[in-house]
């Protein structure tokens, strides 16, 4: 599968989708380099995520409030994509706002404690293990102190409208998938939506939550909207061709997965078998370890395949370090 051409340039830095609707984009889309939204008429404005710190995410409402001063100087609306800290751990930073997200989203928030988290394990992350430096490289780039997640004021579960100006914005629930309380936030005016991590682009998806079939159902349903500009969750800017991309590839590893999980495979084993030939030029190939441990649960009737998040990560750089050779 080639690269997917994005629609603009892929550069860091707000981007204008026209009539009032913007991408905020962090390339090169990679571990917690995640993109935002911000819709705007009349004065109004809803933000779609914040980034993985603090200084990130003032950098981007700084950003946001040149482009548009008035409405984006108090943001009324902030509306969180999914419960991962690189959507929401700069939601402390956008005072006032309503902050939306489906009741799944919420609870996962409630009881994650994600910032502090982070900031335990990149502090005790070291290079005298493979999962150690491959976290200590990954966070590397982000600050997780002095974060205090602001949570979510208004939940729903299937679906919400909200009115910014004279716009609506259709917010539809598709999870659980990439994690349990996965929300799309469509512009039907603008034919634009803001998908979170349903979509990746040029990069693997993770699966952290399942099952893999309502993200292949989310990406049909997206491709059956009127849609022009698609803003992902990681990469560029996209259109349909990426939704496309997307479905193929999750139809792809799970059908895969399940061919080794069939033949008694382990999970290492299954994600080094599974080729990812056509997926070559895609980012952060080492997914397919966490893509195939979930496909493995989800086949075993939900029973855990691994025992904890960190394993995972072990693996992940265990599987990266054998590619690279």
């Amino acid at each position: 599968m080639p690269q997917i051409a994005g629609k603009g340039p892929y550069t860091k830095g707000l981007h204008d989708l026209g009539n009032g609707c913007y991408a905020y984009l962090q390339p090169d889309g990679s571990w917690g380099w995640s993109n935002a939204g911000l819709v705007v008429d009349s004065g109004e404005s809803l933000l779609v995520d914040t980034l993985f710190d603090l200084k990130l995410t003032a950098e981007m409402l700084e950003a946001m409030r040149r482009a548009e001063p008035k409405a984006a100087a108090r943001i009324g609306t902030l509306v969180n994509t999914h419960s991962n800290g690189d959507h929401t751990f700069g939601n402390q930073l956008v005072q006032g706002a309503e902050i939306i997200s489906s009741k799944a989203c919420a609870e996962e928030m409630k009881h994650d404690n994600g910032a502090q988290r982070l900031a335990e394990m990149k502090k005790a992350a070291t290079s005298t293990s493979e999962a150690g430096a491959f976290l200590a490289e990954i966070f590397a780039p982000f600050d997780f102190n002095g974060i205090e997640v602001a949570m979510p004021t208004l939940t729903f579960e299937h679906e919400l409208r909200r009115k910014v100006g004279n716009k609506t914005v259709h917010l539809i629930e598709v999870g659980p998938a990439h994690t349990r309380g996965d929300v799309l936030a469509y512009v039907p005016e603008d034919h634009v939506i803001f998908t979170g991590d349903m979509l990746f682009i040029n990069g693997h998806p993770i699966i952290w939550a399942g099952p893999v079939g309502n993200w292949i159902k989310a990406c049909q349903m997206m491709l059956e909207l009127e849609l022009e500009t698609v803003v992902p969750g990681h990469g560029p800017i996209t259109g349909k061709r990426g939704v496309a991309a997307v479905k193929e590839y999750l139809e792809y590893i799970a059908a895969e997965a399940r061919r080794r999980f069939d033949a008694g495979m382990s999970v290492f084993d299954a994600a080094q078998d599974i080729s990812m030939s056509d997926y070559s030029s895609w980012g952060d190939g080492e997914r397919i370890v966490i893509n195939v441990a979930t496909l493995y649960r989800e086949f075993a009737g939900g029973q855990p395949v691994t025992d904890i998040r960190a394993d995972l990560f072990g693996m992940m750089a265990k599987f990266r370090n054998s590619s690279r050779h």
